[in-house]
């Protein structure tokens, strides 16, 4: 009998991977599902994007391997478009590496830094995705914890009384996912900070910056950042090309360098007309921006109604593109609640604990649902 690797045993298949077939089951069944659990832009790209990558797709030599780096056209409108919008500098030469979504850099970055045994500090709730990489390349996950008393910023003080001796990266996503909490300049120097004094890679996940949002900030901003952090974004969220898997990291050229060295054995670079379309999209004016956050602004204050209904509590400041609702204090778990509502009203939610055992007693509501499947779903009450 062939077995499988020991890595295995780390870590278990996706939450969403699961329940979707669950969710589909329910669908084949004739139930009439509403899925708000997943963070999918049901919106289309700009026609821009759409006209630049059929364009390409004729030009000479668009169908070879493509350079790892990107085009080099691709890095510059990068660094444009972090200057313009973040404020930041960045040299497209060696600072800006493509990747295919951000969530193949959290592979790449830990594979580039871990070694089995170093440990990384992962948020409580946060994004799962940092817990399993971790395990499966054989370090070790130190969580953090992240509480609404503390409007879901790490203590910084309390993290360094403990044993920071094998931590060599920390996993940070401001604007928070899953609860939309933004971080202050002031927070981001802290961190870089704490980052400093204990000689831990910060590696922030930025792809919510746009959405309801109308300060977007990047880590790399702080003065001395570039040392000490890395940060991913995504095109998935900001111009809704989710599935066009288009990410990228910033930061050093010696940081960018190791995860280069990593992902060039990995891949052979993102398809021609992908980023030529995703320059277009970079070179957005912002009416895009305006366009895309009136359709998001609509929708949450629909989901506030529903969550209303359910008798949540949740911050009408909070970003990104998610509803993050605390349970009434009566409720039953997280997961039992969205499961009577699953299988009682065909609505399908995301449960706080698949993010951390501080995610218990919230769930979490995706906008990327149109408006009537919202005003449908509130009639279902």
């Amino acid at each position: 009998m062939i077995t499988t690797a020991d890595r295995l045993k780390t870590v278990e298949e996706y939450y969403f991977s699961r329940k979707l077939r669950e969710v589909r089951g329910l669908m084949a069944e004739g139930k009439p599902i509403i899925n708000m659990g997943i963070g999918s832009p049901d919106l289309a790209p700009s026609s821009a994007i759409l006209e630049a990558m059929q364009q390409a797709v004729l030009d000479e030599g668009a169908h070879q391997y493509q350079s790892y780096q990107g085009l080099l056209e691709f890095r510059e409108a990068i660094v444009d478009f972090y200057a313009k919008n973040y404020g930041v500098s960045l040299n497209a030469l060696n600072e800006v590496l493509p990747l295919m979504g951000s969530k193949e850099g959290i592979m790449h970055i830990s594979l580039a830094f871990l070694n089995p045994g170093d440990e990384a500090l992962i948020p409580n709730p946060g994004y799962p995705t940092y817990s399993s990489v971790t395990n499966l390349i054989g370090a070790i996950p130190k969580l953090y914890d992240l509480t609404e008393e503390n409007a879901w910023f790490p203590d910084l003080e309390a993290l360094e009384q403990q044993d920071l001796s094998k931590v060599k990266l920390m996993w940070l996503s401001y604007p928070h996912m899953p609860t939309g909490a933004k971080a202050s300049k002031l927070q981001l120097k802290a961190l870089v900070d704490f980052a400093i004094r204990n000689q831990i890679l910060l590696v922030n996940d930025n792809p919510y910056s746009f959405v309801l949002n109308e300060e977007p900030t990047s880590i790399l901003s702080v003065e001395g950042a570039k040392e000490v952090a890395l940060e991913l974004n995504s095109l998935s969220k900001t111009f809704n090309m989710a599935g066009w898997r288009v990410g990228m990291v910033l930061g050093n050229e010696a940081h960018i360098n190791a995860v280069l060295k990593v992902k060039s054995n990995m891949d052979s670079g993102m398809f021609y007309g992908i980023q030529k379309g995703a320059i277009a999209a970079l070179k957005s004016g912002q009416d895009w921006f305006i366009e895309f956050n009136t359709i998001y602004k609509k929708r949450q204050q629909l989901l506030f109604q529903l969550v209303d209904k359910l008798k949540c509590t949740y911050d009408k400041n909070a970003v990104g593109m998610f509803v993050w609702a605390k349970l009434p204090e009566s409720s039953e778990s997280s997961e039992v609640f969205i499961d009577k509502i699953l299988y009682e009203k065909s609505i399908f939610i995301t449960p706080g604990t698949i993010f951390g055992s501080n995610g218990e007693g919230y769930i979490r509501f995706s906008l990327c649902v149109t408006e009537e499947k919202i005003k449908e779903a509130i009639d279902r009450f």
